[in-house]
């Protein structure tokens, strides 16, 4: 094993060992290595890698990658254009503003799982080894060769404060200002300073354009996956090609950009996910993408609760089902205890008001509570709503709403004329059922969003956040906490039953068995709190990602049965790992769960 030593730049601070080679390889020699098997790769995905056709997405074709050979082609080729930009290519620079290392062993580990995961499921589903041809070998070579060389590569460590906090000399005194001074300034920089530069506002908002183009297109493709094996290798591939984007500081400058354009970002990614339903030839996946939003909305609902307050909420999916209900027995159903048939607009009042009511009734008497007493308060309402929507069945109790029949037959919803039951054509394309609601959940995610917005950045989410951090000392600032607490708890049960109501007219029946506290296939409370957790508590758009990951890779990994509880766990067990703080976090908690490794260590006078 070899030792590379670096000194820190500020005068007067000893040295230290900051990187060390893990395999005794030169970092050099591993990163020639780990570029040139990433260009091999890519060769490899143009050769034939089976001859039968029999295994999904036909790898027998020359010159033309198809299915998983897509995915190790991307891979390949960003660890070559991530190798290229850390040895100065003009022209590649900017890939790597926060260094090269990082990022090509990230991008290295996805294109040799993804390329031996394709080499193992060909061998597996079609009986051997030698169902291989030259194509496949060369690719697992050239995939093994990339991984070494990555492994060759330095492991970064933080750099030690260089100044002993117990020297009061002047000259040292200064430098620990200086250097810590840095260290800020680099920590809400994104860590590194930004390479690119000052760019014009109209080309910042290109490469906002074309983010979200990658993002609907990564998504799309993921979403249109027809066999399990090539989900696989995109989960492989999307993972750690996002690691591997975040090392290299792209995401980094992504998030400077966004943030200098929020107004524009937000309503772009809303024009981008209005597009979806037009990359779809039938409404097959328009399915998947109306309960993605669906459950995108309650999550961000809950957002307000747990990420801005701060307030453990197990039991949320209740007031989705209190608004599904709600809006259920006034929709004109034939199984609702009430012969009313109200306009849509109406439905969503109704909705919206009893889970608001509910939320004012469920936390007036149990908000005075905290942490695990309020959690274990709020688990028991959302059973007691279940159990209580499956005895109002006319036997135990009052006829309201149909016991574990619930209330079916929920007619299509007619807004100004329009069908929403019913295919439409616009510019030439085909819309169906499902993405006509689509379109309409879209409408009412904005409309949660400019909610979340204005709300959190108001008197009263101020307020909330300083409930979050520390209760105690926002009460004694004379921030009344039960009423802040009570408002957060009602506007998140009101933004979930305007959810519900859509639900209902989308699933035409509703029935108890549908708002769980845990199961198989989301919403329910425990999927709705991780996809918080998951995507990123306070913000916008972590929530939204962490819903459709958690709603979108369950309906894809159905093949695994009763194993596919024990993989997302798994799964999440890992995230909670390596990146505790959620997908998209703001840059406070980002702060918080990195401190000890973004902080520079302290050297003592005896270490010195």
């Amino acid at each position: 094993m070899t030792t590379q030593t670096t000194t820190p730049e500020i005068p007067g601070a000893p040295s230290s060992d900051t990187t060390t080679d893990t395999l005794g390889i030169p970092p050099h020699i591993g990163r020639a290595l780990a570029t040139g098997g990433g260009a091999l790769t890519v060769v490899s995905a143009f050769l034939a890698w089976t001859w039968t056709s029999a295994f999904p997405g036909d790898l027998t074709v020359y010159g033309y990658p198809g299915g998983l050979q897509v995915l190790v082609l991307i891979g390949g080729a960003l660890t070559t254009l991530f190798g290229l930009s850390s040895y100065g290519v003009k022209g590649l620079r900017w890939l790597t503003p926060a260094g090269g290392d990082g990022a090509i062993k990230f991008a290295a580990l996805a294109t040799f799982y993804t390329t031996w995961y394709t080499v193992i499921a060909i061998t597996a589903d079609l009986g051997g080894i030698v169902n291989l041809e030259p194509g496949g070998y060369i690719a697992a070579i050239a995939s093994a060769v990339t991984y070494l060389g990555a492994r060759a590569l330095p492991f970064e460590r933080p750099e030690p404060d260089p100044i002993d906090p117990d020297d009061t000399r002047w000259e040292h005194v200064k430098h620990a200002y200086a250097y810590r001074w840095q260290t800020i300034k680099a920590a809400y920089a994104g860590g590194k300073p930004s390479t690119l530069g000052a760019l014009p506002s109209y080309v910042e908002i290109l490469i906002i354009v074309a983010i979200l183009g990658l993002g609907l297109t990564v998504f799309t493709y993921g979403i249109g996956t027809e066999y399990d094996e090539l989900f696989i290798g995109f989960l492989i591939t999307a993972a750690f090609g996002f690691a591997a984007l975040n090392k290299s500081g792209l995401v980094a400058q992504a998030s400077q950009i966004t943030a200098r354009h929020q107004n524009i970002t937000i309503c772009g990614a809303f024009v981008a996910a209005a597009m979806f339903p037009f990359t779809q030839t039938d409404d097959q996946y328009a399915t998947v993408g109306v309960y993605i939003l669906i459950f995108g909305t309650v999550a961000l609902g809950l957002n307000i609760v747990v990420g801005l307050a701060g307030l453990l909420d197990l039991g949320y999916v209740a007031f989705l089902g209190v608004g599904a209900y709600a809006a259920a027995m006034v929709s004109g159903s034939p199984s609702s205890p009430f012969d009313v048939h109200f306009p849509f607009w109406a439905a969503v009042l109704v909705g919206a008001a009893a889970s608001l009511v509910f939320g004012v009734l469920i936390g007036a008497p149990t908000l005075r509570l905290r942490g695990d007493y309020l959690a274990i308060v709020t688990l028991g309402f959302g059973e007691i709503f279940r159990i209580t929507a499956n005895n109002l069945d006319g036997t135990s109790g009052p006829d309201i709403t149909n016991g574990s029949n619930g209330i079916s037959s929920i007619p299509n919803l007619n807004i100004l004329g329009f069908d929403f039951g019913a295919e439409h054509a616009i510019a030439g394309f085909t819309i169906g059922r499902f993405a006509n609601y689509f379109f309409l959940m879209l409408v009412i995610t904005a409309v949660v969003v400019l909610v979340f917005r204005r709300s959190g950045d108001s008197r009263i989410g101020r307020a909330w956040v300083a409930i979050r951090e520390d209760e105690t000392a926002a009460l004694a600032m004379g921030i009344n906490g039960f009423r802040v607490k009570l408002i957060a708890f009602a506007v998140g049960a009101s933004l979930a039953g305007l959810a519900g109501t859509v639900q209902a007219h989308v699933t035409y029946t509703v029935t108890p068995e549908q708002y769980l506290f845990a199961g198989p296939i989301p919403p329910n409370s425990a999927f709705l709190l991780a996809a918080v957790v998951l995507g990123g508590m306070g913000t916008i758009s972590g929530p939204l990602i962490g819903a459709a990951l958690l709603f979108l890779i369950p309906n894809k990994l159905q093949f695994l049965g009763d194993y596919q509880l024990f993989a997302f766990g798994l799964a999440l067990i890992l995230l909670m790992r390596f990146r505790p703080e959620g997908l998209i976090p703001n840059r406070r908690r980002q702060l918080e769960f990195h401190e000890d490794a973004e902080a520079p260590t302290v050297l003592t006078k005896a270490g010195a």
